[in-house]
């Protein structure tokens, strides 16, 4: 399950988010019963947690915050002490968007806040299954996916 909390009484398209979300689970063959929680925030909150976990002062479009060490293929059943007991659900983890940022981006990139956004949400996603952009490597596998999954859903640039 994807939940939303729209902390800036955004615009953002959460019907399309729920489809990215859906699109993110059947490529990577992921359980129905995960949990993420997505909060939209403002600037000044996203530059205060970026702050204080990543130790960057600055404001950035999205955060990721992982609550396993998940591995693909995901197997529910590797992860039993992480099983909700009353929901049966697996939390994934949580994802912040500034939404601001967002729509700043999509204008500097020329395409729709519909496809900022849906991108820099999976890019969180993808975040929670453990890819990264540090290395050039890992960073053209995490583009990889990203493009494989959004072209599903006939989000281009």
């Amino acid at each position: 399950m994807l939940e939303i909390y729209d902390e800036v009484e955004s615009q953002l398209d959460t019907a399309l988010i729920h489809k990215v979300f859906e699109e993110y689970k059947k490529h990577f063959a992921l359980p129905d019963k995960i949990n993420v929680e997505l909060t939209i925030v403002d600037e000044d909150t996203i530059k205060e947690v970026n702050r204080e976990y990543r130790g960057v002062d600055s404001v950035t479009d999205v955060l990721s915050f992982p609550s396993l060490d998940a591995k693909l293929p995901f197997v529910a059943e590797d992860y039993p002490m992480d099983i909700d007991i009353s929901s049966g659900e697996i939390m994934l983890g949580e994802i912040m968007l500034c939404y601001s940022r967002a729509v700043e981006q999509s204008v500097e990139y020329g395409h729709s806040k519909e496809r900022e956004c849906s991108y820099l949400v999976l890019h969180g996603l993808l975040h929670l299954l453990g890819f990264d952009h540090i290395e050039q490597e890992d960073k053209e596998k995490m583009r990889e996916q990203e493009e494989l999954i959004l072209g599903k859903l006939g989000i281009g640039r």
